[in-house]
């Protein structure tokens, strides 16, 4: 390979922001006839990529920006090295894991939307209980987040070898079993067909009743009409959620009413957010793929994320 190599940005080659990220990393921005890899910028657009593979021959290399892949994983194969916003975006999102789930647990939701003073509510995270579902980047800056609140912290990931500052690693098949006594259940994992409606009426059944779930994955993750009930009937003590099903969340739905839910519109990485990150790790790949070298955020195709 030389040293320079041979790149297509699709299927917008006019993001100004991205093509400047790709020659900074070296490489030199080609049409998808003659490309070797492709800086694909559409998280939505299976189809548009579809072809965009078709049109690129030469393609070995294809770079998504989210790590969610969901959208994509029918078009995952081995003939081409696959790479995806893996931890990019792990520091802010990780963040709003934390904002939520203090908000939550200290009543925030009911405070603000009291038209009266109020009695005390709330719960400390000091010392909490703390359940994380998935093992990847966000997990892992959110277990760095957490150490001043001193919290007993449980992983599931699929890989259950210890982590540094988890008491406790669980293997996935094993999700259930940390959720009873945690005061804060956070969903940080990618959304597969294992993993989709996993949190329905009985694993909320399992949860305390004054324990928040904290959704900064994916909507489908939950059954929202088990939550809404859970939610109702105090099954749990509340829910905060920048992701929801269906996403939008629709004008009038019941969560938009329940002084127990913080809904956030999907903005644990916001866009200003993202330009940086997103650009600094095509940079670095670009340059990794033009030297030979393994690239960050590899997707595993059998996995699907």
């Amino acid at each position: 390979m030389g040293s320079e190599p041979r790149l297509a940005l699709a299927p917008d080659p006019g993001i100004g922001w991205l093509a400047d990220a790709i020659r900074d990393g070296g490489g030199d921005l080609v049409g998808l006839d003659e490309c070797e890899g492709i800086i694909w910028s559409d998280p939505r657009s299976p189809d548009r990529l579809a072809d965009a593979l078709a049109a690129a021959p030469g393609a070995r290399w294809v770079q998504l920006p989210f790590a969610g892949i969901e959208n994509f994983v029918h078009l995952l194969d081995r003939e081409r090295t696959w790479t995806c916003g893996k931890g990019v975006y792990a520091e802010p999102v990780a963040e709003m894991a934390l904002t939520l789930g203090l908000a939550g647990l200290r009543g925030l939701g009911t405070y603000a939307r009291a038209e009266a003073w109020t009695g005390p509510q709330g719960h400390n995270l000091l010392g909490g209980r703390v359940s994380i579902l998935g093992g990847g980047g966000i997990t892992e800056s959110l277990v760095r987040l957490l150490a001043p609140w001193g919290c007993r912290i449980t992983v599931v990931r699929r890989n259950d070898a210890p982590m540094a500052g988890v008491d406790r690693v669980l293997p996935a098949d094993r999700y259930r079993d940390g959720l009873p006594g945690a005061d804060l259940v956070v969903l940080a994992l990618a959304l597969t067909p294992a993993t989709e409606g996993m949190i329905a009426a009985s694993e909320l059944e399992l949860m305390e009743p004054h324990a928040w779930l904290v959704n900064v994955a994916r909507g489908r993750h939950v059954v929202t009409a088990d939550l809404v009930d859970a939610l109702q009937r105090g099954v749990i003590g509340g829910a905060g959620l920048d992701v929801t099903d269906p996403e939008p969340l629709p004008a009038g739905h019941p969560l938009w009413s329940l002084p127990n839910c913080l809904i956030t519109p999907h903005v644990g990485n916001t866009p200003e957010m993202a330009v940086p990150l997103l650009a600094a790790r095509v940079t670095e790949n670009v340059r990794r793929f033009a030297s030979g070298e393994s690239l960050i955020g590899p997707v595993d195709v059998d996995a699907g994320y």
